[in-house]
């Protein structure tokens, strides 16, 4: 065999095995999910699964629970005035919680009549405490790859091409 044909087939194999870690990758975005308990006294009030958000969804959903205004200075162009915190957080739990279970718990419009709210993201915020808010978004945020682990990984890596 040819060492011409020989490295068209490595680099062959090599491209097949990068696709399948890409594609692998892709698929484990939005695959893994982890069961959160919410209990109080002992007793667990309900459970729901979550899964990680893309870095785009975070943007996006950073966006819908900030106000803008037109910067008269910059031509009209429109700029983050503040961005309301408590309704972001609520947001990162809504998406990120499984379809099925959004349906079921925070899309729950008897829940919405008995507790006087509007939608699904202001009944997270009537029913979580703001610890447990904290905790299941601290999960998203390590299911989405905001980690010292990713931190590391990517450090490491940077440390071994320097070398």
């Amino acid at each position: 065999m040819s060492t011409e044909k020989r490295t068209n087939e490595e680099l062959l194999a090599v491209e097949e095995d990068v696709l399948r870690g890409l594609l692998d990758a892709a698929a484990d975005n939005k695959n893994d999910t982890v069961m959160i308990e919410i209990a109080r006294k002992g007793k667990v009030l309900f459970q729901f699964r979550i899964h990680g958000l893309t870095e785009k969804e975070y943007n996006e959903l950073q966006d819908q629970a900030t106000k803008f205004k037109k910067a008269k200075n910059l031509g009209g162009v429109k700029v983050a005035e503040e961005t309301n915190i408590t309704r972001f957080r609520s947001l990162l739990i809504y998406h990120a919680t499984a379809a099925e279970d959004r349906k079921r718990l925070w899309n729950n419009k008897e829940a919405w009549k008995t507790l006087g709210v509007l939608n699904g993201p202001d009944l997270i915020d009537k029913v979580l405490k703001a610890g447990e808010k904290k905790a299941i978004i601290d999960k998203i945020d390590e299911m989405s790859g905001y980690s010292d682990d990713t931190e590391e990984i990517v450090k490491n890596s940077s440390e071994q091409e320097e070398n």
